[in-house]
């Protein structure tokens, strides 16, 4: 009998591939930095939020801060720089606290630290905006807002920027600040867009330039009427500020016709229109008669009007009495009566003070006053002046 051997069949280990350890680092690393790159994406987007959170924190206070300012700009002004500033400083703090910024529920601003004050000031020469800061009277304002403060020292909100992810790579949190300037911007006119509703404050009776310009530039007039800024109120008595009457004078030293009301509107206007004009301001299409704008940076306006003061308006100007308003100057006046033309130089702020169109001794006096309207036109490059008029506040930074 043949006798078979069995012989075992040789064992062959499975050969381990190299490259499978190489994949597996290779993905670890990759995994680590994608969520590394995740992290800095999230802390990141996190860090501009707050960011563009705090600017527009800083934005709103100081556009709000440089409204404060009009009260203390020109001959008209009704309180003095460090009041100005004291009032600026705490619309700045009251306004950054109604926005958040991150975790934040507010931001935090402390006007002493973080408001400064100052002039923006066309240069003709150099044909730019120069910048003096505690220069007053004051037309410029710069807010900062800061994130920069470690929580150990700090309670008041201006902590630096928590980082979700960035405290594994060894930083817990970001410092941030954010700046904001706005001015008041002097204007060159009044705009009104056709089917708008705005209507500009401007008052349909004109003042001869020369009158105007000795009671501003000159000091020169009666100081016999007082204006409290708290109250609006206008009583007897002197508040430091001259004052000059509208009413027709007789100088001969005035052009034919002098004083009078203006035709800020249909050439025909009658008194309805003057008193609606008085009361309520210069509406789109009382300005359609000059092409949606009165501007006077373009030369000169001439304007229809009547010479004298009617005393059918007496009421509407003793109702806005305190209440700033815009008026024209006049350079010349050509022809009489409801036939003149006045030769309009500029537009100037002020307010009424007191008014008599009865009797003897007529008068409308009135006193300047800073002014500023949603429908005055911007100057670019229109020098501020002691009796500019103004637009609203204006960011420049």
């Amino acid at each position: 009998m043949e006798t078979r051997f069995l012989t075992e069949r040789p064992f062959h280990s499975k050969a381990i591939n190299p490259r499978s350890g190489q994949i597996t680092l290779i993905m670890t690393i990759v995994i680590t930095a994608l969520f590394g790159f995740a992290a800095l994406a999230v802390d990141l987007s996190y860090i501009a939020l707050t960011k563009s959170q705090m600017k527009n924190a800083a934005d709103s206070a100081a556009l709000a801060s440089a409204s404060d300012l009009l009260d203390g700009w020109g001959a008209g002004a009704s309180h003095d720089a460090s009041t100005i500033a004291n009032m600026g400083m705490l619309t700045a703090e009251t306004m950054a606290a109604e926005h958040p910024a991150g975790e934040q529920p507010v931001v935090f601003l402390d006007g002493i630290r973080d408001v400064r004050f100052g002039q923006r000031i066309f240069d003709v020469a150099s044909q730019t905006w120069q910048e003096s800061w505690g220069i007053s009277p004051y037309n410029l304002v710069e807010v900062s807002v800061y994130r920069n403060q470690s929580s150990s020292s700090t309670t008041t909100g201006d902590v630096e920027v928590p980082l979700f992810f960035g405290r594994f790579m060894g930083r817990s949190s970001q410092s941030l600040t954010a700046t904001s300037k706005a001015a008041l911007v002097a204007g060159v006119g009044f705009r009104i867009q056709s089917g708008s509703n705005l209507t500009a404050n401007v008052l349909p009776i004109a003042l001869d330039v020369d009158s105007w310009d000795a009671l501003v530039v000159s000091n020169v007039g009666n100081d016999d009427y007082s204006f409290d800024p708290a109250s609006g109120t206008v009583s007897s008595g002197g508040d430091g500020i001259k004052e000059v009457s509208l009413y027709p004078s007789g100088s001969s030293s005035l052009p034919p016709g002098n004083r009078g009301t203006v035709d800020l509107g249909n050439p025909n206007n009658s008194t309805a229109d003057l008193k609606r004009q008085i009361l309520y301001g210069l509406n789109d299409y009382d300005l359609s008669f000059f092409s949606g704008s009165l501007r006077f940076d373009q030369g000169p306006l001439y304007i229809n009007g009547d010479t004298g003061i009617s005393a059918g308006i007496k009421s509407q100007l003793n109702t806005i009495k305190g209440k700033p308003r815009a008026i024209p100057l006049f350079t010349a006046v050509s022809g009489p009566g409801n036939n003149a033309t006045y030769t309009i130089e500029r537009f100037v702020g002020i307010r009424i003070m007191y008014v008599k169109l009865t009797g003897g001794n007529k008068r409308v006096i009135v006193q300047p006053a800073p002014l500023m309207d949603p429908t005055v036109i911007a100057g670019p490059t229109t020098e501020v002046t002691e009796d500019s008029i103004f637009t609203m506040p204006k960011l420049i930074q």
